[in-house]
């Protein structure tokens, strides 16, 4: 058998309070169905009555149960609790507003850093192209100086420089004019031209004007880079 709240309240003279109390101290059966709450009781109701008049009595013996909790407590309590989260939602606003300001500033350093590094780097490449620049500007003032000289050397009172003709067999010979009266091969001739581009720099044997390289055979003797 099982009867609703109202039901037991009203059978065993107990108000809803009292009720309640036993079924939260599960010292009732009880079930729920469809938002019901059931009170079941035992198969012998005279024990269930001397049960529930024991159980009467000693919650009548029993200290007052506290007041039943008001609107008011509660609204108390949510605004306390409201409060609280208002406080902890600052708390972490102003721990991220932290963290954004110094993940900021590390982007900020590390922006400097690499400003800093791009300017050292571009100061080492303006040193270098200036170093290139000087050489480059020495080279050239060095080949007007070889050019002047390989001209004053055979200029004769403001006459043109008699340039070797194969034909007459002169000592002042242009090198491409040369290896054309040797019997090489086409690739001989190209290798021993290299040779001698190779020694330009170096060799003050090799003369240049016009684009053309000359050799003097008076002066100079050219076996080692005429070789084949």
């Amino acid at each position: 058998m099982r009867l609703t709240v109202d039901e037991y309240c009203k059978r065993f003279k107990m108000s809803k309070e009292m009720v309640h109390a036993k079924i939260k101290a599960k010292k009732l059966d009880y079930v729920i169905d469809d938002s019901q709450t059931y009170i079941i009781l035992p198969t012998a109701p005279q024990e269930d009555k001397i049960t529930a008049l024991s159980e009467k009595t000693q919650l009548q013996n029993a200290p007052t149960v506290k007041p039943k909790t008001t609107v008011a407590t509660v609204l108390a309590l949510f605004q306390k609790e409201n409060n609280y989260l208002k406080n902890r939602i600052v708390q972490l606003e102003s721990k991220i507003d932290k963290l954004i300001d110094d993940k900021e500033q590390m982007l900020r350093d590390e922006r400097d850093k690499i400003e800093q590094i791009y300017s050292s780097k571009d100061e080492q490449l303006k040193n270098i192209l200036t170093l290139v620049n000087k050489k480059m500007r020495f080279e050239q003032e060095k080949d007007v100086l070889h050019e002047a000289h390989t001209i004053e050397s055979y200029e004769h009172q403001g006459e043109a420089e008699v340039v070797y003709d194969t034909n007459r067999n002169a000592d002042f010979v242009e090198l491409k004019e040369y290896l054309r009266t040797l019997p090489i091969r086409s690739s001989q001739r190209k290798t021993i031209k290299k040779r001698f581009l190779a020694a330009y720099d170096n060799d003050a044997r090799v003369i240049h004007k016009n684009g053309q390289l000359y050799l003097d055979f008076s002066k100079y003797d050219y076996s080692d880079l005429l070789a084949y």
